[in-house]
């Protein structure tokens, strides 16, 4: 988070943390003293066989994300992305502000 973002946001006291079992991605949500989502992480990549052969396949990365979000005080949002569409290209990282909690 960038130094003049962090008076902004409420460090959050517990957290719950989720896996999805049939794709590998996870979800932590974190929450301040009055039981509030004020902090969110997930990550999901996405694989596929490759072959450079089609005798041995092998997995490679065919899509990546991974977002961390901090509530501010005036309850927006302030979201890091960062994406790799395809193997070989990363989108880079951004910072965006939301109204709403990303889901």
């Amino acid at each position: 988070m960038p130094r003049k973002w962090q008076d902004a946001v409420d460090a959050p006291l517990y957290f719950h943390h989720y896996r999805e079992y049939e794709i590998d991605a996870q979800r932590t949500v974190g929450y301040d003293e009055d039981d509030r989502p004020c902090f969110i992480a997930h990550e999901v990549i996405l694989t596929r066989l490759s072959s450079d052969d089609d005798e041995e396949f092998y997995e490679t990365v065919s899509y990546a994300e991974s977002m961390n979000a901090w509530r501010l005080h005036d309850d927006r949002w302030l979201v890091l992305r960062s994406t790799q569409p395809t193997p070989c290209t990363r989108n880079g990282v951004f910072y965006a502000i939301h109204q709403d909690m990303p889901r």
